[in-house]
């Protein structure tokens, strides 16, 4: 550093007009004084840089507010209480139970999945970062269920490679559940990257940290029917083509398939993806058509249906939560064991993917119809063009797969579903206890 800023010195500030000092003696002062300076300067520079990263506390700063990593935050976690309640949560206490990592513990298809892992006596412990997606306050009603019935719900990040690890220090899982993502198609639309951060980059964070585990988890996750796209043969079935999404959602999906081939085929991980059919019932999620439409309709506001071109009917494979819960049960059951260890692959590993539908498509406009009975209030019903956001026309589950593999039997029609939601609803926003958002 000092040889280059004496070379500097020696620079005329006026080329060809450049003269040596008269005297050596206080060029050279000058000279020795302008260093220590600069020595001094740039020591107390790298003492404060030291001083920041030993004393900067990961797990309390948040990181700069991003819209595209909106969800990455950090959080305090670890201690002797903290691991206590870890252990406590995760403890299995069925004979032939197992021990479950569910991430997005707090959402919709998580709550139910924790809870009902719960009740038949496996180990459950809950990983959420409680993003403000949609209304926070209702997963945090969910949390409180959660923890009425012993499980502890972490708060984190998946994309926290720290803490994944110190999880599985903790507790030696047997499985992982992982329905943590990015949720909703149009919202795509509007932040693109908080897709690519959890679904891509948070799914490959988590498999990192699973090949390094020892034992290795067998590991259970959600894909989704989007991942179907622009496919125009029906019903969907698991060996048709799924290489033109129809929104950034599903594409993410779709490259969460290939990262699991990926990691099955180099480290021997037990891969189950699972694709949702749109899930609906009680606890749900207030971006769903089925949830804002009965807030709405009770409103008094108007509420959009679409409608393909031609006037062509626009219809779901909806699909009752509790029949998702049984094929999310019956896919961790039926997991075999991951093969690698150490980050190495020892043999082949299983690699499975399966429909969870209902298998009975539903115009979106009967969905109404049904919601009006129910609710005893007419909609004001706008018809509209289905709009390039991402949605599709339609979406149909052969469930053949699932049915052999899973014993997979869907038993909830569409009526009794909504049935149970209705109740739900006006049950936890009545008495404008709750803001419906």
């Amino acid at each position: 550093m000092s040889k280059q800023m004496s070379h500097l010195d020696n620079i005329p500030s006026t080329p060809g007009k450049f003269k040596m000092d008269k005297s050596p003696y206080i060029h050279n002062r000058l000279r020795w004084h302008s260093s220590l300076a600069k020595l001094t300067f740039w020591s107390f520079m790298f003492l404060g840089l030291i001083l920041i990263f030993f004393f900067r506390s990961p797990s309390s700063n948040p990181l700069p507010q991003d819209p595209s990593r909106r969800s990455l935050r950090t959080y305090n976690w670890g201690g002797p209480a903290w691991e206590k309640r870890v252990r406590s949560s995760a403890r299995i206490r069925s004979r032939n139970g197992i021990s479950v990592l569910v991430t997005g513990a707090a959402g919709f298809v998580g709550t139910h999945v924790s809870a009902a892992l719960k009740r038949r006596g496996d180990g459950v412990l809950g990983l959420d970062n409680f993003n403000d997606y949609y209304d926070p306050s209702l997963k945090r009603a969910r949390q409180a269920l959660l923890e009425r019935s012993g499980v502890f719900i972490v708060e984190g990040d998946i994309n926290d490679s720290a803490l994944l690890r110190k999880l599985f220090e903790v507790v030696a899982f047997t499985h992982v559940m992982h329905l943590a993502a990015q949720a909703g198609v149009r919202y795509a639309m509007e932040n693109p990257g908080s897709y690519v951060h959890s679904n891509i980059a948070g799914f490959v964070n988590l498999l990192e940290v699973c090949k390094f585990a020892n034992p290795q988890p067998a590991i259970v996750w959600a894909s989704s029917s989007s991942v179907y796209g622009l496919n125009t043969k029906v019903p969907f079935s698991e060996r048709d083509r799924t290489d033109q999404p129809a929104s950034l959602y599903a594409a993410t999906k779709k490259a969460g398939e290939e990262i699991a081939h990926t990691y099955n085929h180099i480290y021997g991980l037990s891969l189950t993806g699972l694709r949702f059919f749109t899930v609906y019932g009680p606890w749900g999620r207030p971006d769903m058509a089925y949830f804002f439409f009965t807030r709405d309709i009770l409103k008094g506001k108007s509420i959009s249906i679409f409608e393909a071109a031609n006037h062509g009917t626009v219809a779901r494979d909806f699909t009752y939560i509790d029949d998702i819960v049984k094929g999310c049960l019956a896919a961790l059951d039926t997991a075999e064991k991951s093969t690698g260890s150490g980050g190495k692959k020892k043999g082949p590993a299983q690699l499975r993917v399966f429909n969870l539908g209902n298998t009975s498509p539903v115009p979106v406009s009967d969905l109404v119809s049904i919601l009006e009975r129910l609710l005893k209030v007419n909609a004001k019903r706008n018809i509209m063009k289905l709009p390039r956001n991402g949605d599709v026309q339609f979406t149909h589950a052969n469930i053949s797969l699932a049915q052999r593999e899973l014993g997979y039997k869907p038993s909830t029609d569409l009526q009794t579903g909504l049935k149970k939601f209705v109740r739900w609803y006006l049950s936890y926003y009545s008495g404008g206890k709750k803001a419906a958002g």
